[in-house]
């Protein structure tokens, strides 16, 4: 059996767009991509569902907690579930907050970073993991969470091309997911049904490549 690891945010996570404060529900195990991408690999795969909401690259944030910094978990992640034989990270959006003040060249270094350490990080004997790494696709704000993205429109519109020149640099595939899905009108940050299902029907068809399958249609 094959295994693909889901490394990313409260997008991986499964998150509907938010009403208001305190809204914490979450699309069912079959409508959030990671879940659409399962039954699609089919039985031959294990899908490792990784996603944590406020999950940022590689930022502290003092307000919800440092352990939303992904480079604080991701070496143990990896070694929990290795061997792994795809990675797909998907990070990016929450660097965009206000208060971390990060250019859109310091959201695609942290993802740098990232795909260093999983580089670095011994796979049980197997071969290296194949890496996938997605582009998140541009913010709105709209909603309740527009003030905490405040000035991030113009940077997440600009993290595409830096995104595909770390894959580059680490011999990763990259995947733009904002050439496929775009994020709720009524949040501005998270997916919606159906863009859970075009991620997750995308997504399956790389990894299949990545893996040497026959891509199986939907």
């Amino acid at each position: 059996m094959k295994n693909v690891l889901c490394f990313g945010d409260s997008n991986t996570y499964g998150t509907p767009p938010m009403s208001g404060p305190g809204d914490e529900r979450r699309f069912d195990a079959k409508t959030r991509w990671p879940g659409v991408m399962r039954k699609i690999l089919g039985h031959s795969w294990h899908v490792v569902e990784e996603g944590l909401p406020g999950r940022t690259t590689i930022r502290d944030d003092l307000i919800e907690g440092t352990f939303k910094n992904g480079r604080r978990y991701l070496a143990a992640c990896l070694e929990s579930h290795r061997p792994l034989d795809v990675i797909v990270l998907g990070l990016g959006t929450n660097d965009l907050k206000a208060r971390f003040g990060a250019p859109p060249e310091d959201v695609a270094a942290g993802i740098d970073i990232l795909a260093s350490i999983i580089r670095a990080t011994p796979n049980l004997g197997a071969p290296p993991a194949k890496l996938l790494i997605v582009g998140p696709p541009p913010i709105r704000l709209v909603g309740f969470l527009g003030a905490m993205f405040a000035g991030g429109v113009e940077k997440s519109m600009a993290l595409s091309p830096l995104y595909e020149a770390v894959a580059r640099k680490h011999g990763a595939d990259f995947l733009d997911a904002g050439k496929l899905v775009a994020v709720s009108p009524v949040d501005g940050i998270h997916y919606d049904e159906q863009a859970h299902r075009i991620l997750g029907e995308a997504t399956a068809a790389r990894v299949q490549e990545m893996a040497g399958e026959k891509t199986i249609s939907v």
